[in-house]
Order: C-alpha cells, then structure tokens, then sequence
C-alpha cells in the first residue's frame, strides 16, 4: 500500500484544522478528479508504520481537531487494511477526536460491512460526478455525495451529518 502525501494542517477537508492523509490508488477515475495524481496505485510512498507514527505524532497537537482520509481510494481492497489500522490506531490515540473519511464506495453497498466503521465518525461516500458539482456543498463535490454519520447510521437506516 502507497499513499501521496500528508498535510499536517488542513482547513478544506472536515470540520477545523486536521491532519490530512491521501492514500494512493483508485480504479474509479472519475471524469475531472481533483486528485488525478493519487491514482496510480505506484505513485507516491510507501505506506508503513511510520506512516502511521507520523500521523499520529502530527494530530497531538491540541489544537487538530481530527484526521481526514482521502484519496485515490482509501477503501480500495488493497488500500483498506491500511487504512483500517491508521484509524484504528489514531482512535486508540485520540478518542474524541474525529476521523473523515472519503469514499467512491457506497456506505450502504460497502463499506457499512468494513470493520473501519468501528473506528470513524463521518464517511463522505459515493464518486465525484462532474454534472452534479456544486461550489456551495460542504466536504463534497457532488450533489450524489453524501455525508454520513457512522456513530448514529445503521445498515438499514443512514443519517446525514448535520454540519453539511
């Protein structure tokens, strides 16, 4: 497993200041991607403990507010093991602090099955749609995009978060 690069103060992906982490590879090329480079599943870095060390080291600060994950995929099959253990160990770490997590996997179809939802507060699901784009959303890029609650969704009922 690869990942692109780790932004140690990022304002643009969930709520407050975060540590960001973009996880390499994605079969889904979505027309107009923001993060075409993230796609090749050979780019970037490796992905090792670390990796994981590192971004735990960057979120002590009182002042993050919690970790985002992007990508690529970060749920992609050979991304999700990786995936899994980073927020497993950063929830270990941090508590209360949240984890975001982007998905062009559905909550519904996948990833509600994934043990990651033990570990995240919010999943942005669904691929990036250049027809549904809108300035205006929050946390997403598309309309079809939604953002959802973990702690309060279950596999028959989803809940929007209500920050978006």
């Amino acid at each position: 497993m690869r990942y692109n690069i780790i932004r140690k103060m990022d304002i643009a992906n969930g709520p407050g200041i975060r540590v960001s982490i973009f996880m390499q590879g994605c079969t889904f090329n979505c027309k107009n991607c923001f993060n075409k480079e993230t796609h090749d599943f050979n780019g970037g870095k490796e992905f090792t403990d670390d990796t994981i060390s590192k971004v735990l080291d960057l979120a002590s600060e009182s002042y993050i507010q919690g970790l985002s994950i992007l990508g690529g995929e970060p749920l992609h099959p050979k991304n999700v093991e990786g995936t899994t253990k980073l927020a497993k160990e950063f929830k270990k770490r941090y508590p209360d602090k949240s984890i975001w997590i982007w998905s062009g996997y559905l909550y519904d179809e996948y990833i509600c099955n994934l043990d990651i939802t033990n570990y995240i507060d919010v999943v942005v699901d669904g691929r990036y749609e250049e027809d549904l784009h809108d300035f205006r959303l929050l946390y997403r890029g598309s309309s079809n995009q939604r953002v959802i609650d973990i702690k309060k969704s279950t596999k028959e009922k989803i809940v929007l978060y209500e920050g978006a």
